[in-house]
């Protein structure tokens, strides 16, 4: 196959990587540009070893993205983790257009953090979806999706790294096998089963402790390891990411205790009450420090947190 690969970060990497690996030509790679200060991205990175040839333009939509993917003259255009804005006429130069990565089961979870918002939501599975690029946000006819569980102390990271990314990266390629052989079936997504949620920052992940012990837990394994799940310890900021969930059924709450008090220090974690249960705090980072164990952060027993 004669391919355009349009990417960022370590995700387009590894699409790139397999795609030459099968021994298709990649005839260019688009990525976005790095921010002034930023790591290198290791999509151009890869591509600029390999001799490829590599754009970087502001904008995809701008006569000279168009001009140069036209100058390809390649089948197809593979999306393979791309924040910036792809219109139409850019998606559409290929002989076969493009298609694109989303990490969930479309229509469900549009948005750029939607791995985030399904572990959030206390969901049980989740996936990826392969699509046809539309201006509008991941709205596009549907080629293919896998379906992943989402076990119970599963995190944004283990879905995203340890299920979705290496399922995506297969996906993308029977997709792309099955748009240029023509057997690709593309499926409208259903709208009324819609929804869409935006970037999951600072503002959405700030735990209430007033809140059940399953959506606190749920919020912490939804915001580990970004943007981190977080409270307020004094004029702290306290960030939690490994943490446990003890049901009430098992240990229920402390006497006497509020929601969001730290009932015990142990040697390795703190633990807090919530309604219907504890958290256990097993690593956590205080301001802009370095991750540590929740018994080095010298939480005493009897601190509320919050506020």
């Amino acid at each position: 196959m004669r391919i355009a690969i349009v990417g960022q970060q370590a995700f387009g990497k590894s699409a790139l990587e397999a795609f030459l690996e099968r021994g298709d030509d990649v005839a260019g790679v688009f990525v976005a540009p790095e921010a002034p200060g930023a790591r290198p991205d290791p999509l151009r990175e890869t591509a600029e070893a390999k001799g490829l040839k590599t754009f970087q333009f502001k904008s995809l939509g701008s006569p000279e993205a168009l001009d140069a993917l036209k100058a390809l003259n390649v089948e197809l255009g593979v999306m393979a983790y791309v924040t910036q804005f792809a219109p139409q006429p850019f998606v559409t130069i290929p002989k076969h257009g493009m298609i694109q990565f989303h990490p969930s089961l479309l229509p469900l979870h549009r948005g750029p953090s939607s791995i985030n918002w399904a572990i959030i939501h206390g969901r049980t599975k989740t996936g990826l979806t392969i699509f046809r690029p539309t201006d509008g946000l991941d709205e596009g006819a549907v080629i293919l999706q896998k379906e992943v569980d989402i076990l119970p102390d599963d995190t944004l990271g283990s879905v995203y790294f340890d299920k979705i990314f290496p399922a995506g990266i297969k996906a993308l390629i029977e997709a792309a096998e099955a748009v240029i052989g023509g057997k690709s079936r593309e499926t409208t997504q259903d709208e009324s089963q819609a929804s869409y949620e935006g970037w999951c920052r600072d503002s959405e992940s700030k735990i209430n402790w007033g809140g059940h012990a399953d959506h606190i837990y749920d919020l912490i394994r939804g915001c580990n390891p970004a943007p981190g799940a977080w409270t307020k310890w004094g004029d702290k900021k306290l960030t939690i990411f490994e943490a446990k969930k003890h049901p009430a059924r098992t240990f229920g709450m402390v006497k006497g205790s509020k929601p969001g008090q730290v009932s015990k220090v142990s040697e390795t974690s703190f633990t807090i009450c919530a309604q219907g249960g504890l958290i256990e705090v097993l690593r956590c980072r205080i301001d802009d420090g370095k991750k540590i164990a929740g018994n080095e952060a010298g939480i005493a027993a009897g601190t509320i947190l919050g506020g």
